[in-house]
């Protein structure tokens, strides 16, 4: 029932009209392909790690390259393998379509665009046909970048990849929601910032139902609502309302969000770009609340599940190395932020993942040790709001007995 309650969600995400109000509809993912594949134990216990999350989303990587490296000769046993175990769990798979092999795009590297759009048309068709129940894809990764598609172009991107697989996917699966964009958050050397990329898409008539972007900081003082660059192009979670009105302007209010990359680093290990494991189990919470009051938002993915072993690349995970949950575990399985403050009159926000009404306890630290304010219920989603009498300094956390987690504790501001 869950996947087909999933479903529901992404259909009507795409039907709803268009609203100042935050969406209902928001899911949240997870993006480890190198975990999900090759972690430790097996796959179904991986599948199950997630599913104790509360992970609504995988975002997963189908490489063309690796299924066809030989023209006509397909090896698609790693995307069968994983893609069912999701849906056997009930996980929504959330599929990226990337990486050109060498015989279509004259033996150059992967992240060289096709020379017949034709071909990669024909990659999109053929897996949304093996794939009937995924009706979530993206196309390509990050092409606003340079070491990530050549030529760097909007217009290259667009009629090349997108708007061909958007049509390919769509007759092959006509439910499906594709996503176009999956923009990084800044252009980097030799490549076009966000805002350009999407106006360049609106000028090569994009194909999309929904428009992805990888929302990343770009410094450790950037928080999920403060810091961003206020006269730059770039988009970052900070500067959300950018993409909000550029996605608008460009393709329309019914055009829905992704957010298909998000995480913050950790220090240790990471001593240059990491916050401590604190702030980033806050920033994980602040950012799902944010997604959650965004207009047009319907997914937000964290990257990653666990650290990756060298110290030079990602150290965003929910676990480290060695398997230890940082706190940005608990903040993801049971998020909790404050939404305002005016006086006393302190709002809070969480939610209970996985989905479906559940009992939790808030409670407040008074006195040296904690008390339970209030026994209360979520939503059918899981999500809940209280008002709470609170200055500046009090410390709240939020206790599920269902999913047997404490949240992060928060400091009223």
């Amino acid at each position: 029932m869950r996947r087909f309650f999933l479903l529901a969600l992404a259909l009507a995400a795409l039907a709803a009209p268009a609203s100042s109000l935050a969406s209902p509809y928001v899911r949240y993912g997870i993006q480890d392909d190198a975990w999900l594949q090759y972690g430790p134990g097996t796959l179904e216990s991986r599948v199950a790690q997630l599913d104790s999350l509360g992970v609504d989303v995988v975002r997963v990587t189908l490489n063309w390259r690796q299924i066809e490296a030989r023209k006509g000769v397909e090896s698609w046993q790693r995307s069968d393998d994983l893609l069912a175990a999701l849906h056997r769990a009930g996980i929504a798979p959330l599929v990226t379509l990337y990486g050109t092999p060498a015989w279509a795009n004259g033996g150059r590297a992967e992240n060289w665009a096709p020379t017949s759009k034709w071909t990669f048309a024909g990659f999109a068709r053929r897996a949304a046909k093996r794939y009937p129940y995924v009706r979530l894809w993206t196309i390509w990764n990050e092409p606003n970048q340079r070491r990530w598609l050549r030529p760097t172009s909007p217009s290259v991107y667009t009629q090349q990849l997108l708007n061909t697989a958007y049509a390919a996917i769509h007759a092959a699966s006509p439910h499906s929601l594709v996503a176009g964009g999956v923009t990084a958050p800044r252009a980097s050397t030799g490549g076009v910032s966000p805002v350009d990329w999407i106006a360049g898409m609106k000028k090569a008539h994009a194909r999309l139902d929904a428009y992805a972007h990888n929302p990343y900081p770009l410094r450790p003082g950037e928080t999920p609502t403060a810091g961003g660059c206020d006269h730059c192009t770039t988009i970052t979670m900070a500067t959300l309302p950018r993409l909000l009105t550029a996605v608008q302007h460009a393709f329309g209010t019914h055009t829905r969000i992704w957010l298909t990359e998000y995480g913050y680093q950790t220090n240790p290990p990471d001593r240059l770009l990491g916050v401590s494991p604190a702030t980033a189990a806050r920033y994980t919470a602040v950012a799902a609340q944010r997604a959650y009051e965004a207009p047009r938002v319907d997914i937000l993915v964290h990257y990653l599940v666990r650290d990756e072993p060298d110290p030079a690349r990602w150290q965003s995970g929910l676990f480290t190395t060695r398997g230890a949950a940082k706190p940005a575990a608990a903040a993801f399985k049971v998020p909790l932020a404050q939404m305002s403050r005016k006086g006393l009159r302190t709002r809070l926000w969480g939610q209970v993942r996985p989905g479906g009404r559940s009992p939790f306890r808030l409670q407040q630290f008074r006195g040296g040790s904690w008390h339970t304010v209030g026994a209360y219920a979520t939503t059918v989603r899981g999500f809940f709001t209280r008002t709470v009498r609170a200055a500046a300094g009090a410390r709240f956390r939020v206790f599920s007995p269902v999913a047997h987690t404490y949240s992060p504790i928060v400091t009223v501001t």
